[in-house]
Parts: structure tokens; C-alpha cells; sequence
């Protein structure tokens, strides 16, 4: 029988989304593992638990800027301040999906140069514009993806996958689930690898 992918669900304005975004492949890869990615929105999970953006609250918002850029230079990862942040991610995600839906390396392709843009450039890809010449520089056609993330389908794709997510107890970005045991944040990347190596404890 063949292994489990691993569950990645994330948030594009997500930095801690981005670090386990440009490891988690690899990691899997060394332990014969997938992993099947699940772009959600946050912001539906902090409306259902009622809380805020973790950078928006009183000294956790301060801690989590400068911990950011401690944690970029651990993973040894460039990372440019967002001109936007948090951003909505709603427009990079419905682009995965309807990506997915057509060529998987390809959806993977273009989440990590989201990723890469916003992080690395410091680019907001809240936009449909932007996230379209993020596509285009991967050669993708603009016109076309941006037709795509209209239709209800994709739209649907990413509503239930946020909805499925919290229905599985997802709160954050990162969250990875190893053959159903859950790890929040890319710190836990570590005892993921541990677990794909020996099993449970």
C-alpha cells in the first residue's frame, strides 16, 4: 500500500507558510513521502475562532516581526518586508486552484514564485494583475489564468477547502498532518521529519 501524502495547508500571507513552503517537498522526497498543498484563507479561520492576524495584535505583532527575520536567516531563506501585510490572499490561492486543476507541478511551480514574490521581493500579490505576471514569468498565460480564477468551480475549490481545513482542526499556517497527526508552524518541520523517519511517540 502506498504511502500517505503529506496534508500542507497554508496562507500565502503567511511567513512562516513561506519557510515550510520552500522545504517541505524535500523533506517528504527524503523520506519517499508527496505532499498535496491546500492554499486556505486565514482570514475565514480568525473570523470563525474570533481572533486577529497574528502581526496586527499588541506585542505579539512586534515579536512576530522581529522573529520573522530571525527565522529567515536560520533557513538561510531571503525575505523582503511585505509592502502589504497581512495580505488577502484570495486571488494567489483561486490561481492554485485552477492551475491544480490542469497541472499539478505546475500549481506547485507557481505557489512557490508566489511565494518568492512576496517574501523574497516584498511584492503584494493580493492583486489579480500581479498574481498574472507572477504566472506569466513561470509561462503561463495571464489572460487565460485570470479568466480561470473567475469561475464559480475555482472559487468553490478554495471555499471548501478552507472549510475542510478547519473541519480538521487548521488554525494556522503552516499545518501539516503526517498520516493524520497534525504540526503547526514551520518550526514543528523538524519533528515532521522525525515522525516520517520513526514512526509515532
Amino acid at each position: 500500500m502506498a504511502a500517505q501524502p503529506l496534508d500542507f495547508y497554508f496562507d500565502f500571507a503567511s511567513p512562516y507558510g513561506y519557510f515550510a513552503a520552500m522545504a517541505i517537498d524535500e523533506l517528504a522526497a527524503r523520506h519517499g513521502r508527496t505532499v498535496a498543498w491546500h492554499p486556505i484563507l486565514l482570514g475565514a479561520v480568525f473570523k470563525s475562532t474570533g481572533v486577529t492576524a497574528t502581526v496586527l495584535r499588541p506585542l505579539q505583532g512586534d515579536y512576530l516581526r522581529h522573529d520573522v527575520m530571525r527565522s529567515a536567516r536560520y533557513y538561510g531563506l531571503p525575505l523582503v518586508w511585505p509592502q502589504v501585510m497581512p495580505i488577502n490572499a484570495v486571488a494567489s490561492s483561486r490561481a492554485y486552484y485552477w492551475t491544480a486543476a490542469r497541472d499539478i507541478g505546475l500549481a506547485r511551480s507557481l505557489a512557490k514564485a508566489l511565494y518568492r514574490a512576496h517574501w523574497q521581493e516584498g511584492r503584494d500579490i493580493s492583486g489579480v494583475d500581479v498574481v498574472a505576471d507572477v504566472a506569466t514569468g513561470i509561462g503561463m498565460d495571464a489572460d487565460s489564468l485570470k479568466a480561470g480564477m473567475q469561475e464559480p468551480a475555482v472559487k468553490d475549490a478554495l471555499r471548501v477547502a478552507t472549510d475542510a481545513a478547519m473541519a480538521r482542526g487548521v488554525f494556522g499556517s503552516p499545518f501539516i498532518f503526517v498520516d493524520g497527526e497534525g504540526f503547526w508552524g514551520a518550526d514543528r518541520l523538524v519533528q515532521v521529519e522525525r515522525w516520517l523517519a520513526q514512526g509515532g511517540w
